[in-house]
């Protein structure tokens, strides 16, 4: 069964992207999946996953991204860090004006028994559960790619961010 987000968002898809069950598509933590149909055939489809859950304490965002890839280390093999950055101090559309945290890793898989280098760029946000007073919630956007593939579909991640709402009441 999929994961669920504690808050509803809005989803806009890239032309050239279309969403996919994240059972059937080995991803069953994720609330929602999107994968880029013209790279399928190439060994590996880029995707984007989006999964959350509320946070219990006091969380930074350093340490949500270093869970982050701790959880990628334990899941699917070696994991460098190759950049951090901190955003959402500025005002912008969308979800990009909360307090979030862009990072960029090459990790070192096995797709289908061959060795594969990949790479993620996540964009990890906390927000205010507006439905439930007091409660921050992490959501977690990742784009993940061949190495090769990255500079095809980086855009495409962007502008789906970018375009991320919070739901209205009642949709």
């Amino acid at each position: 069964m999929p994961g669920t987000l504690p808050v509803p968002l809005e989803i806009e898809l890239p032309p050239g992207w279309h969403s996919a069950p994240p059972d059937e598509v080995g991803a069953p933590q994720a609330a929602f999946v999107a994968l880029h149909t013209a790279s399928r055939g190439q060994g590996f489809t880029p995707n984007i996953t989006v999964t959350g859950h509320a946070l219990q304490g006091s969380v930074s965002l350093h340490g949500l991204a270093e869970e982050s890839v701790r959880r990628l280390r334990e899941n699917v093999g070696a994991v460098d860090v190759v950049k951090r950055t901190e955003v959402g101090t500025s005002p912008a559309p969308g979800l990009i004006d909360a307090p979030g945290i862009v990072q960029n890793v090459r990790i070192q898989a096995t797709v289908d028994g061959q060795p594969m280098e990949l790479a993620q760029s996540q964009f990890l946000l906390v927000l205010e559960n507006k439905r439930k007073r007091g409660e921050r919630v992490e959501i977690e956007i990742a784009l993940t790619a061949r190495t090769s593939q990255l500079g095809d579909v980086l855009e495409d991640f962007q502008a789906f961010v970018s375009a991320l709402r919070p739901a209205a009441p009642g949709s």
